[in-house]
């Protein structure tokens, strides 16, 4: 126990118990998507984007606009945030002695000044080679290969490694933006507090801290959990069998006033919306069986997919996620694959902005 926080390894083994079929096929998570649907860009205004409302009992669709999210919360829900805050995790630099492009992706801390990262070209980063960054700013050394071939990497540097970091890193984006992000505040959530993500918690890019106001002047209640995202969620799904696939651990924590408020509205009766699949990894992680949430802290790879038997989340609001993704495969857990993937149909044919900078979905 850490500041009055219990520590907490949770696990894809906490599936067990629910009815998890013996076998899920990646390919049954496919849909088409359009190139064109990918945003590229965030919208100008945050809560401007369009939000498909998905009744996951029933299957029926409905379209409308974010701002009017606050229609389908009651006096009573609880709204649940996830407040991590991504790092400029990007590092552009080079090989000490050949001058040789290299690209660093910081991933997960693992000690003073050492980090998990991703490296490219990774081949040509074994063990002892030495990096420079900004000039010689930023420098490092590369100590050995981990899981995935990532690398573990020690930095050297003078001051403070988080102002050195804010001057040389960029902001992580995924892969399929190819636009350079003009405002980097954009890739953050208003809310966001604690350092740490590799990615953005991107549900949570659609709301204003005037949208967060009305919700809570309507008597809607907000929490905060953390969880420091990593790029294992958004690893593609390489087994055929879903079963297969092991999700990477990614630190989180629950505190005490979040845990009890979210118990104390599910005893009132209200309901629990998590905004984001993040949110609602870590609320599951620290839930019970009785579905009772402890305050904790510590690492999770549960894995959600069709069979969970969810103990918390009662509502998800989300983006639109990739084909075959872990993601997509979480939402299906909630709503039914059919039903998400009719929804998701309807969503490529009205044009909806599709993954990060994209438009919403809430399943209720």
């Amino acid at each position: 126990m850490e500041n009055g926080v219990m520590e907490s390894n949770a696990t894809k083994n906490s599936v067990m118990g629910s009815n998890v079929p013996a076998e899920l096929r990646k390919k049954d998570f496919y849909f088409d998507l359009p190139q064109e649907l990918i945003a590229q860009d965030p919208l100008e205004e945050r809560s401007s984007s369009r939000l498909l409302v998905l009744e996951r009992h029933t299957g029926a669709v409905s379209h409308h606009g974010f701002r009017e999210i606050a229609d389908f919360l009651r006096p009573g829900d609880c709204m649940v945030l996830n407040n991590t805050r991504v790092i400029p995790a990007r590092l552009l630099g080079e090989r000490e002695g050949t001058g040789a492009h290299v690209e660093v992706l910081l991933l997960k801390r693992r000690g003073e000044n050492l980090w998990e990262t991703l490296v490219k070209p990774g081949k040509k980063c074994r063990p002892g080679t030495r990096l420079s960054f900004g000039d010689g700013r930023l420098r490092a050394q590369v100590l050995e290969v981990v899981e995935e071939g990532n690398r573990l990497i020690r930095f050297e540097y003078e001051g403070i490694f988080e102002e050195v970091l804010d001057t040389l890193g960029e902001m992580p984006l995924p892969p399929y933006i190819t636009h350079k992000l003009q405002d980097r505040n954009r890739y953050q959530t208003v809310y966001a507090k604690y350092e740490g993500s590799a990615a953005a918690p991107t549900a949570g890019l659609h709301f204003t801290k005037e949208l967060l106001e009305g919700l809570e002047a309507k008597g809607v209640r907000l929490a905060y959990v953390t969880l420091h995202v990593g790029l294992g969620t958004f690893r593609p799904v390489k087994e055929e069998n879903v079963l297969d696939h092991h999700m990477h651990s990614e630190y989180f924590q629950v505190p005490e006033e979040t845990a009890a408020l979210i118990n104390r509205t599910r005893d009132g009766g209200g309901r629990i919306i998590c905004v984001g699949t993040t949110s609602c990894r870590t609320v599951e992680s620290a839930a019970g069986e009785d579905g009772q949430v402890r305050a904790c802290s510590g690492n999770t790879d549960i894995f959600i997919y069709p069979g969970y038997r969810f103990k918390v989340l009662d509502g998800l609001i989300t983006n639109f996620h990739l084909p075959e993704s872990t993601l997509i495969m979480l939402v299906s857990a909630l709503a039914g694959r059919e039903n998400v993937l009719r929804a998701y149909e309807e969503a490529v044919r009205e044009r909806y902005r599709f993954f990060s900078f994209g438009d919403a979905m809430l399943v209720v």
